[in-house]
């Protein structure tokens, strides 16, 4: 990449957390490094009066940026480590004692230890992490130890070496931090019970501790046992930190590869993470491009190819969103999560597809505004199965209070984008009260009638703010003028974001995440806040003037006299006609209760 266009992808990365990936223009990586706020930590090794020396050399050498995003800084710490591991980039500065992240373990005995490991090496015992705070475990160590008083040493006790008086309680025991069960002083199940609350707050569930450890200390700090309140407030503080859970690395996990496909139109974004006892350490996203209108379950049958022809082998476990196409590759298992650290990993790959996907979109607004406004017209062409782009669309709207003032508005979108210069306002002419579906008919058919009358083009899409009714309203209106074949139409229904299209009682659902459905919705808003803006204005200025302007020979200067005094056409209604004379000029305090008193 020459300068330009590395600015041009950094400038479009998000303001999200996640590991950021150099590579030279060989293909290999040369340095991986984390971040709280991809853009602005990338941006700062092109900051030319911060850089140092060593900077400056690692800059001119990057010849590609990619990223991956993760859910928190903790876990961009975790990804960083693994990949620094996997790929010993040249120019970061790599750990010596291959220190990895800690652990809480919880032993399988008949009386289990609780403590911090930086190796999961005993099959059988419950591993709890990682996390990147040693000094926050020690303190939520100290906490389990506090609450539920466990045992620290490293005896091997069981119920024959206790019986047989093998061991005699130690200082912890004359402290009270321990119940001697070494000396048969805590029975087997009220010691099992202990450690299965603390497996449940490792696991998340820590909801009555945190009660009970606030009401301790609510009550030191109403003793003014300040020094105790604090005490709890660092456990409280240190329990929540364990509580964030990392998604990039896992106990529960083994050896698997996770594939996500995100197609828009004729564009798709594939992400690919490969997990290895637990941990992420490969992660990669790929654009493919469609040329058959391939379905994403054969784009998903390609990646997989793809991939293994690339790095020679899979993993017998495969995590997807949903089974590819017919595939030849033997002794792989597919799985479909539904829940659990698959699902949270299956998850940060559609994220990274979407994100990706933004970032695509941010890049091509720079280089060629108009090629984003083609692909998002692509997509909704293809989603609503319209004969062409929709590079014109007009959405209506109703309003009114009660059946008073009714009023319609019509927007217009050129291109995805609003051209504020062709919006209309119309007053409901033919309709008494509240009857929305007559009074879209009306505005539909006044719009188009002046249209073709001023022989000016139809749009290529009209979108109706409502449902089933005002469309049916709405399509009449087109067939009275001969247009229902020339002009497609549908309704847009706010509650679940419904599509009806005419002689169609199944309404049609997009992904929520959809450009197609948020354009359309960002259309009917826009519709519905331009018609409610002139409502209100006609419902106000009708409330301060309709009556008092009905009055003939009274002006501005005694209607302004009037509401400023007292506030309101009603109230001016039930004045006498000496209050009136103390505000304005005799002939028109004449004038006025009579109209009022009629």
């Amino acid at each position: 990449m020459l300068a330009d266009e590395l600015r041009l992808v950094v400038n479009s990365l998000p303001h999200l957390p996640g590991v950021y990936q150099f590579f030279d223009n060989t293909g290999k990586i040369i340095y991986i490094g984390k971040a709280k706020d991809l853009r602005k930590r990338v941006s700062s090794y092109f900051n030319r009066g911060n850089q140092s020396g060593k900077v400056r050399v690692l800059v001119s050498k990057i010849a590609e940026i990619r990223h991956t995003l993760v859910n928190s800084e903790s876990d961009a710490l975790l990804l960083e480590n693994s990949l620094i591991k996997k790929f010993q980039p040249r120019y970061n500065i790599l750990l010596k004692d291959d220190k990895t992240y800690p652990w809480i373990v919880v032993t399988k005995e008949d009386f289990p230890r609780v403590f911090i490991t930086r190796k999961q090496a005993v099959p059988g015992w419950r591993y709890f992490g990682p996390y990147t705070s040693a000094f926050n475990l020690r303190g939520l160590l100290e906490l389990f130890r506090g609450l539920y008083k466990i045992r620290t040493c490293k005896l091997p006790l069981t119920e024959e070496t206790i019986s047989n008086g093998n061991y005699k309680v130690c200082l912890e025991y004359h402290l009270g931090n321990c119940l001697g069960p070494c000396e048969g002083r805590q029975d087997k199940e009220t010691y099992s019970e202990a450690i299965n609350q603390i497996i449940s707050i490792l696991k998340g569930n820590s909801s009555e501790v945190v009660k009970e450890m606030k009401s301790l200390m609510s009550e030191a700090s109403f003793q003014r046992k300040f020094e105790l309140a604090q005490q709890y407030k660092t456990r409280l503080e240190n329990l929540s930190d364990w509580q964030i859970k990392s998604t990039v690395v896992s106990s529960t996990l083994s050896n698997l590869d996770v594939f996500f496909v995100f197609q828009e139109s004729s564009f798709a974004i594939a992400s690919f993470f490969r997990v290895v006892n637990g941990s992420v350490v490969q992660s990669q996203t790929f654009e493919l491009k469609t040329n058959l209108d391939e379905t994403r379950e054969e784009l998903l049958a390609f990646l997989l190819e793809e991939v293994l022809l690339r790095y020679k082998f899979l993993s017998g476990e495969i995590v997807v969103p949903f089974l590819p196409a017919e595939v030849e590759i033997a002794n792989i298992k597919f799985v479909v999560p539904q829940k659990g650290d698959k699902k949270l990993l299956l998850d940060l790959a559609e994220k990274n597809c979407r994100e990706h996907y933004a970032t695509k979109l941010k890049m091509l607004d720079r280089l060629d505004p108009g090629r984003r406004s083609e692909i998002l017209l692509e997509r909704i062409q293809q989603s609503l199965h319209l004969p062409k782009p929709p590079h014109h669309i007009e959405c209506f709207d109703n309003s009114n209070l009660q059946g008073t003032n009714p009023v319609a508005s019509c927007v217009v979108f050129l291109d995805g984008k609003p051209s504020k210069r062709d919006y209309r306002h119309f007053n409901i002419k033919t309709v008494e009260g509240s009857n929305d579906f007559a009074s879209m008919q009306e505005i539909v058919y006044r719009r188009y009638r002046r249209i073709i009358d001023e022989q000016q083009p139809l749009p290529d899409l009209v979108v109706i703010d409502g449902g089933k009714g005002q469309l049916s309203a709405a399509y009449e209106s087109l067939v009275m003028l001969e247009l229902e074949t020339k002009v497609p139409i549908l309704g847009l229904a706010k509650r679940l974001e419904e599509i009806y299209v005419p002689f169609d009682p199944t309404p049609l659902y997009l992904d929520k995440n959809s450009e197609a459905l948020r354009v359309l919705m960002q259309i009917r808003d826009e519709a519905h806040r331009f018609g409610i803006s002139f409502h209100r204005k006609k419902r106000s200025g009708k409330f301060l003037t309709s009556e008092l302007d009905t009055i003939a020979g009274v002006g501005e200067k005694s209607r302004l006299l009037l509401l400023k005094k007292y506030g309101s056409v009603e109230k001016i209604r039930l004045l006498t006609l000496d209050e009136l004379l103390s505000t304005v000029h005799k002939s028109i305090a004449t004038k006025i209760y009579a109209h009022f008193h009629k």
